[in-house]
């Protein structure tokens, strides 16, 4: 693991907000659509599954659902969570834009994140924080898996020396296979052993003292 990082890479939910709140308002706007879905989807089959891939949140939460009738509800979610996403946002973990602020004047900083085109500029319009964001990749985008999305941004900005910070096994799954150092954000969604992830943050602004 290097000792010095260039640039640092973030993934989104979990990690910088937690949108849950709005996200499980839109799906049961969205299950309230169709006469298929018969649970309520609850906060906490949201934070479940929060930071998965797009299409891996609808196995997961409907299971038994045929593909036809999973592929249309996942559109109809997909459609109600970036409309709600825009409208009301997610709440910033503390010290985000002071950290972030600190971190801008010694590294590049970006985002990968397993969400839908147009999530992470709705991040961006409610928080007010794009500016300290050189770029970011998305699922959305390419369809293509965190691992792939990294090393894109990699490439694309010629980064020599990046670091991950993400809070569930997936990110560290996608670091690994991206070649670049994980560092846990303990406070969110996921949670990993201190073997599986030495470089780790009970707090977002420990990258302060961490970096």
């Amino acid at each position: 693991m290097p000792l010095h990082f260039d640039s640092i890479i973030f993934d989104l939910d979990g990690t910088l907000w937690n949108a849950t709140e709005s996200v499980t308002k839109a799906f049961q706007k969205a299950k309230n659509s169709v006469d298929y879905i018969h649970n309520d989807i609850t906060l906490a089959d949201v934070q479940a599954v929060t930071g998965q891939p797009f299409q891996a949140v609808y196995h997961r939460l409907f299971p038994t659902l045929p593909a036809e009738q999973r592929e249309e509800f996942s559109a109809l979610c997909a459609r109600e969570e970036l409309a709600h996403a825009q409208q009301y946002g997610g709440t910033l973990y503390p010290e985000v834009e002071a950290t972030l602020r600190y971190l801008q004047s010694r590294y590049r900083l970006f985002i990968v994140s397993n969400c839908q085109v147009g999530y992470v500029e709705a991040f961006f319009e409610h928080s007010g924080l794009g500016h300290y964001f050189e770029g970011h990749q998305c699922f959305g985008t390419k369809m293509l898996p965190k691992a792939d999305n990294i090393r894109e941004i990699v490439a694309q900005y010629q980064l020599q020396a990046p670091a991950y910070v993400g809070d569930t096994r997936g990110d560290l799954e996608a670091s690994q296979k991206s070649g670049v150092p994980f560092i846990f954000a303990a406070y969110g969604f996921g949670t990993l052993a201190p073997a599986e992830a030495e470089l780790r943050l009970q707090q977002f602004s420990d990258l302060q003292q961490l970096l």
